[in-house]
């Protein structure tokens, strides 16, 4: 029997003990003979599991008519890696009460938020767009961004992987739009004789609208974000496109050609089919917003993954992280 509460992400493969986490979402399914299961996310402030509830467990009716994603509770159970990743066999289970706080029960643990404030990122990126030189489209971002002010400043940039908080958003897009910046004047120092020359303007304003779909893919109530039903079934990319398409019509002078490629920007920005992209990047200015998105969500995967809790002297990371691999930390420091 566990003596004491830990957190969740201190627990070692194999650990058994009793913990807190937040219902993230459940799934339900059907087994080979027709008898139903759910597979459940879990997660602390630090780390995210799985677990099955199947339905002789004791507690399987609570969670098909009661337990909702959004809900707290307490957990003893045995922690496990493996071939699917972090997992939790659940001894027993329980919502929190108020008397949990005795033993360090916080929610706003649980609400992970940007390292920055979201006001100030908004305010910079709203005076990055006013540096775009193309009247009409600085018109367009500019516009967008302050229609969408309010969710903006608290919007994740995704449910999961990467990114996925409070204000996430915002500190996303601005790391893609300052790395973004920086690629234009390199190539245009670099390719003065381009034809057509590469275009700033429309790598800021791509930059920047790249993700706007997702204020419409996700509906975020923190801690919990999900899908939308239109986010399930058209996806950012094309709400994001069809988000600046329609504002675009709002803009006198708007350049066809210009509105295209920055359509353009929007829908191939993930690259390839399987990563959400119906087409890849056409255009210089595409390929170069591609990079900066990829980069700046790779990046954000690993430095998640090397903020975990070591476990024990492991120069490793666990795989279970988005990037789906151990990262190396270094040789522990002898005393």
């Amino acid at each position: 029997m566990a003596e004491t509460v830990r957190r969740l992400f201190e627990l070692e493969p194999g650990d058994q003990s009793d913990f807190f986490v937040l219902l993230v979402a459940k799934d339900k399914g059907t087994t080979r003979d027709g008898k139903p299961y759910y597979r459940v996310t879990l997660r602390d402030p630090q780390r995210t599991v799985t677990a099955m509830i199947w339905n002789d467990a004791g507690w399987f009716d609570d969670f098909d008519q009661t337990w909702r994603p959004g809900q707290f509770f307490k957990i003893r159970g045995r922690y496990l890696e493996n071939k699917y990743g972090s997992q939790i066999e659940i001894e027993q289970i329980r919502p929190t009460k108020e008397e949990d706080s005795a033993d360090g029960f916080d929610q706003s643990d649980f609400f992970e938020t940007s390292r920055r404030d979201p006001g100030q990122m908004f305010d910079e990126l709203i005076e990055i767009a006013a540096e775009i030189e193309e009247t009409p489209l600085r018109e367009l971002v500019t516009s967008i961004l302050k229609e969408n002010e309010e969710p903006l400043l608290k919007w994740p940039a995704a449910s999961k992987n990467h990114h996925a908080f409070s204000g996430g958003f915002l500190e996303h897009v601005l790391s893609v739009t300052r790395t973004a910046i920086y690629l234009a004047d390199k190539y245009q120092q670099e390719y003065p004789a381009l034809k057509p020359p590469l275009s700033k303007d429309l790598m800021i304003a791509g930059a920047i609208l790249h993700d706007i779909g997702k204020l419409q893919e996700l509906s975020h109530m923190p801690p919990v974000t999900n899908y939308t039903p239109s986010g399930k079934l058209i996806g950012h990319i094309l709400l994001g496109r069809d988000m600046v398409r329609d504002a675009g019509k709002e803009i006198e002078n708007l350049n066809p050609e210009t509105l295209l490629r920055l359509e353009h920007i929007i829908v191939s920005h993930q690259n390839l089919p399987e990563w959400g992209s119906p087409i890849a990047p056409h255009t210089p200015e595409a390929l170069l917003v591609h990079y900066a998105d990829d980069i700046d969500a790779k990046f954000q995967m690993m430095a998640g993954a090397l903020s975990e809790m070591p476990s024990d002297d492991d120069p490793f990371t666990s795989r279970s992280n988005p990037l789906r691999r151990t990262i190396f930390r270094g040789f522990a420091e002898s005393d």
